[in-house]
C-alpha cells in the first residue's frame, strides 16, 4: 500500500467512526423533544421490520411533544406497538389519525445516567479510532518491510494518522460536549 492509501483507508474509516457516534447520540434523550429518539424503532408492518421514518411523517410541533403521522393510517397500531416496545419511557397517545409523544423534562439522576451514556459512546468512538491508528501504522510499517517505501516516508505516514486520530478524537470530544450540554439544560 502507499502512503496515500493507507491515509485514504485511515480517515475513511474514522470519519464513519465518528458519523456513527453522533448518530448513536441522536439518539440519546435530552429534555426537548427530538425526532432521533424514535428514528432507530423498527416496526413490524407488511410483514417485515421497518424503520419508522419510512413509515409516517416525525415532527416536533412542540418542545416537548413529538408529533408522527403515518403515511398509511392503517399502521397507526403497528407504530404504536412498536413505540411501547421501543423501551422509551414515553406514553403515545393514539388519536387515530396520528400519535402523539409526550417528552417529560429529565430529573437530575436521569440526566446524570445519559451523560454516563454519552461517555460511553464517546470512549467507544475513541478506541475504534485508535484501532484504526495501529491498522494504519502496522500497514505503513508492512510496506516499509516490502519495500514499497522508504524508513522516511513510513515515519512521515505514521505522523499524518497521527494527525488524523487527533482531529477525529477532537471531533468525538466536541460531539459528546455538545450532547452532554443539551441533556444538562432545563
Amino acid at each position: 500500500m502507499t502512503s496515500d492509501e493507507i491515509l485514504m483507508d485511515a480517515e475513511e474509516r474514522m470519519d464513519k467512526a465518528v458519523s456513527v457516534l453522533q448518530h448513536n447520540l441522536s439518539g440519546i434523550r435530552t429534555g426537548r423533544a427530538n425526532p432521533g429518539l424514535v428514528d432507530s424503532i423498527k416496526v413490524e408492518v407488511y410483514g417485515s421490520l421497518t424503520p419508522l421514518k419510512q413509515l409516517a411523517s416525525i415532527g416536533t410541533p412542540e418542545p416537548q411533544q413529538i408529533l408522527i403521522r403515518p403515511y398509511d393510517a392503517t399502521t397507526i397500531k403497528d407504530i404504536e406497538k412498536a413505540l411501547v416496545a421501543g423501551d422509551l419511557g414515553l406514553n403515545p397517545q393514539n388519536d387515530g389519525r396520528v400519535i402523539r409523544l409526550n417528552v417529560p423534562p429529565l430529573s437530575g439522576e436521569v440526566r446524570k445516567k445519559m451523560v454516563a451514556r454519552i461517555k460511553e459512546l464517546s470512549e467507544e468512538a475513541k478506541v475504534s479510532i485508535r484501532n484504526i491508528r495501529r491498522d494504519a501504522n502496522k500497514a505503513a510499517d508492512t510496506a516499509e518491510k516490502d519495500k514499497e517505501m522508504t524508513e522516511d516516508d513510513r515515519d512521515k505516514t505514521k505522523d499524518q494518522v497521527q494527525e488524523l486520530t487527533k482531529k477525529a478524537e477532537n471531533s468525538v470530544n466536541e460531539s459528546a460536549k455538545a450532547r452532554e450540554a443539551e441533556v444538562m439544560e432545563d
